[in-house]
Order: structure tokens, then sequence, then C-alpha cells
């Protein structure tokens, strides 16, 4: 941890910097960054710009939503033989000992970025105190993001609130958890209540007060559930209660101007593909986008044609890369991929026919309504693992023929050049109001029932009682290979016997035909291991997960 701190402080100075013979000329280049910077709004801006540049990671293997559907039932590891790291993560294993480092220093890059802006922010001179508590709620709000992608996946780490070299070790989880209900307080606290429609379109993509609100519902019933508590601590004593984080959810549902969009199918890209398509044409659908017409995404990650090979490949979707179908190029409207994460069939079984769910979010490659893919798809394309057959389609790469020449679909639209790796703009969705909905009903608010039949409604399908039983089976359905069943099997204390279920399925290895079996491992707690490097680092300070 001390070398990750320093690494960060270095890159920082040299950012604001720059190389020059100048550089050589400042005493201490840290207390410079102090003295110059977070003077003004426009400074807050930028560092608050740099922070949220942390939200995912450089290498698409560590992307918290590949990792979560890796890690889930609802998917197995799929790749080819030279993706092992795909089918470790989906099968508990540790091969590689710094497998996780990238979403590990991702996040504590970040967390350094906002304990800067907090520790620092009396500096800065607002004279629009509206503008300062969004600023200010925006840093609170990424700080408890940072932190709860390290809880939920590794269960605790260190806990760092300023700016300096550190060598702690893992921080007991309640001390963590309260850290981040007390910054997402702060969030909710310091931002406006301004509804999404009033916000200028330079806030797409900044975090909220209504995203603040759903994301306490989100660590709430994780933490609440997972470690069989009632309430969430706060660092000053108080407490979190269930009817706090129901108030904050119907605030949100009934305040925000977050609402359910029309037809679910129009949330992800395939829906854009006007000719080419069978399905996208045979249903009329018309991809809503990631503007600000999609009032359907209270938080969101966005993306710029900036891509390169190298550190700035995060700058393109790589979740959308990792999770498309393996290396075939002309499967119009889908374009190729890592094949990371193939679908298990028995969530396709499971499904109702009758629920426009079940084709709008997996792919069958016997069906030709997805287009030429039920024809010329290739089984075993660069020794594909664990196919099934059947993928997601949420986050996938999409590319369309137009006038003889097949295109992505961002260099369509905006002009980039094509490149199934560096041309994937879509917005990777944090939260959805379709989720706080559903976390609504499950935390009992007084329109529980209200609340699940809207999202039932939405697609079609009847009025149910909106018991946890039914609530657990919406959930799955409407927000599925969206990085949330997994933690919803560990927080429900329902994984064990969910991955139980989950033997001798048919797959194909190699075009060989095989079974597949889970092999999730109790005794890890659902956790990922540590990064082995880090405990050397630490010298010792630093333990092991358990199982690991």
């Amino acid at each position: 941890m001390k070398k990750i701190i320093y690494i960060f402080i270095l890159a920082a100075t040299l950012i604001f910097y720059g190389c020059g013979e100048d550089f050589l000329e400042h005493d201490n280049l840290y207390e410079k960054l102090d003295a110059d910077f977070y003077s003004n709004p426009d400074d807050i801006q930028s560092a608050l710009t740099a922070a949220y540049s942390c939200l995912t990671t450089d290498n698409g293997r560590d992307d918290p939503i590949f990792l979560a559907n890796l890690l889930s039932d609802d998917a197995f590891g799929g790749g080819g033989t030279d993706n092992t790291d795909f089918q470790d993560t989906d099968g508990f294993t540790n091969n590689l000992e710094d497998r996780y480092l990238d979403l590990w220093e991702t996040m504590y890059k970040g967390i350094f970025r906002t304990n800067m802006i907090i520790t620092r922010f009396d500096q800065a001179e607002y004279n629009d105190e509206t503008e300062k508590n969004w600023h200010l709620g925006e840093a609170h709000f990424l700080r408890a993001y940072f932190y709860f992608n390290l809880a939920r996946f590794f269960g605790s780490a260190p806990l760092i609130t300023i700016p300096e070299p550190a060598n702690l070790p893992k921080a007991p989880a309640d001390d963590l958890y309260a850290q981040i209900a007390t910054d997402l307080k702060l969030a909710i606290e310091l931002m406006p209540s301004t509804s999404i429609s009033q916000n200028p379109s330079s806030q797409l993509g900044r975090a909220t007060k209504w995203a603040a609100e759903a994301f306490m519902a989100r660590v709430f019933l994780f933490y609440t559930g997972y470690y069989n508590e009632t309430e969430l601590n706060l660092n000053d004593g108080g407490k979190v209660t269930k009817d706090d984080v129901i108030g904050w959810v119907d605030d949100c549902i009934a305040n925000s101007g977050h609402d359910l969009i029309g037809d679910f199918r129009n949330l992800w890209p395939y829906a854009w593909v006007e000719e080419g398509y069978p399905y996208a044409e045979n249903n009329n659908l018309d991809w809503i986008g990631d503007g600000p017409e999609n009032i359907e995404t209270v938080f969101a990650i966005k993306f710029a044609a900036y891509s390169q090979h190298g550190n700035l490949l995060h700058y393109s979707n790589q979740l959308v890369t990792f999770g498309a179908v393996r290396a075939q190029e002309n499967l119009i409207p889908f374009a190729m991929g890592y094949g990371g994460a193939p679908c298990n069939p028995q969530l396709w079984e499971s499904w109702d026919d009758n629920d426009i769910r079940k084709k709008g979010t997996i792919i069958d490659v016997t069906d030709c309504e997805e287009g030429i893919i039920c024809t010329d798809y290739e089984w075993g394309a660069w020794s594909a693992q664990q196919e099934t057959g059947f993928w997601q389609k949420k986050y996938v790469t999409i590319q369309v023929d137009t006038a003889g020449e097949v295109l992505m679909m961002y260099t369509v639209i905006t002009g980039i050049p094509t490149n199934y790796q560096l041309g994937n703009l879509q917005d990777e969705v944090i939260i959805r109001f379709a989720d706080v909905l559903l976390m609504g009903a499950e935390l009992g608010s007084a329109k529980a029932q209200e609340y699940y039949d809207r999202v039932r409604t939405r697609v079609g399908l009847p009025t149910r009682s909106a018991t946890l039983e039914n609530i657990k089976e919406e959930r799955r359905y409407e927000l599925a290979f969206e990085g949330i069943r997994y933690f919803d099997l560990l927080r429900w204390h329902d994984a064990e016997e969910a991955f139980a279920k989950v033997i001798n399925i048919p797959i194909k290895n190699d075009e060989v035909d095989g079974l597949y079996s889970a092999s999730y491992r109790p005794e890890t707690g659902g956790f990922l291991p540590i990064p082995e490097s880090q405990i050397r680092l630490s010298e010792g300070v630093l333990e092991q997960n358990q199982g690991w």
C-alpha cells in the first residue's frame, strides 16, 4: 500500500507540472500542488473528472460488472484457452497471484483522488453555494463507490481517508461500511433536489442526490443482508435505519424525474440496428441512447472517443468487448469480442417465453430472428471454452452493414474509427431506475406492490404479490448480466443453494462436447483474494482473505 500511495502522489504531480526544465526548480512539488491547486470551482471540477476516470479499470478483465457476471450462477467463464483468468474467476481458483490487482489499484487511485478533494476542499473559493455543495457531494459519493467495490469484492480493505502514505491492515467490515454510509449520507444532504429534467447536459454521467439515495439502498441491502444486521453505522455514532433508506428510495422515485422507458429492449444498443437484424425490425425497436432522453439511467459510466491500446483503453467500454460473441467478425449485428461469460442455459430454460426480457437479454445462436448468427455461427472460434450457444446481449459489440461496408455502430454515429476493442462508447449503467423500484419493494416501502408492478407491467406481465421470493425472481430477470445477481445471492445467503443447481451442464470446449459444473467455494465467504503483491508490499500488515 505504501508504494501505491507514493506512486499516486508522483503521478498527480507529473500530470499538473509536466516534465520541462522548470520541473527541477521546485523544492517540494507535493506542497506546490496543495498551494496552487484546489483553489476554485474549475480546479475542483478537474479533480473530480480525474476521480470519475477511476470508475472502471484499464483492464477489462477487472471491470466490476464483468467480474460480477463471471462470478454469478447465470454465466460461465468462457473465453478461449488463453483466457484462463476468466475461467479462474468463474471457478473460484487463484492461479494468477495478481488476478485482481487492476481492480484493487484503480479503486485506491480513486480513493486517493477523492481524499485529496475532500481534504483540500476548503481551499476552494466558490460564489455559488449550490455548486459548492454539489461538488463536495460528488466527491463523497465517489469515495463511497470506490470503497463499496472493495467491500463487496474483497470483504474488507484498508480504510484510508486522508491523502497520505499509509500501511494499514484491513479495516473491520463494520468500519468500512460506516465510512461508506457516512459518505453517502453527506452526498444526499449536500447535493440539490433538482429533477434530472432541470440538469444541464454537462451533468450527464455525474453523481446526483438521486444516485446517492439509490446507492445507499444498494449498500444497505448488501450490508444488512450479508452481515445479518438491521442498521448501518455512521462515523459519528448515528445509524442509518431501514426507514431512512425507504424514505430516500421513495424520494428518488417520486421526485427525481427518473422513470422506466416504454420498452425494456430499447435500453440496449442492439435496438439501434434498423436493417439486417430481424429481432429489432420485427419488434419496431428504437434505441433510447445514452443521452438525457434515457431517464431510466440513474448513474452510469460514460466513455469517450479517445481510447488507445495501453493505458487509455478504458476510454472505450471494455465490458462490451469482453462479453461479446467470441472472435466472429460478420455476425451482424453482433461484432466480435472475447467471448467471456457465456450464459447458463438454465437461465434461458427457466425464463417464461411470454417475458419480452428473455429474448431482449439473451442471444440464442439457433434463433434466426437473431440474424445470420443462426446459420454462420462458428463453434470453437479461437479455441472457445465453455460455449453454451447462449450469449447476453445487453453489453456486446454492435456493427452494421452500410452499403456493403461493415462498420461498428459508433463509427456510424460519431465517425470514430471502426475497431471492436476501441470503438464502444455504450454507457455502463451502474444504477437503473428499475433496480430502484425493486429495491423499494424489497425494503418494504408502503408502495412496495406498486413499485413491483411497475417493473412487471412494463414488460407485459400480470401482477403478482410482492413477496421476497417473487422479488428475487424479478431481480434475476430484470437485471440479468448487469453485475447484480452475484451480490444478490451473497446478501440473501442463497449462493450455495444456487450454485449447487449448476451441475453437468452441456457445453463445448474447442468444439468438443463436455459438461460444466459450478465451483463455488463457501469457505471464501464469496469474496476474492487480495492481490499477493499488495500483501508482500505491506510486509505482513495486510492479511490474505479466508479460503485463499
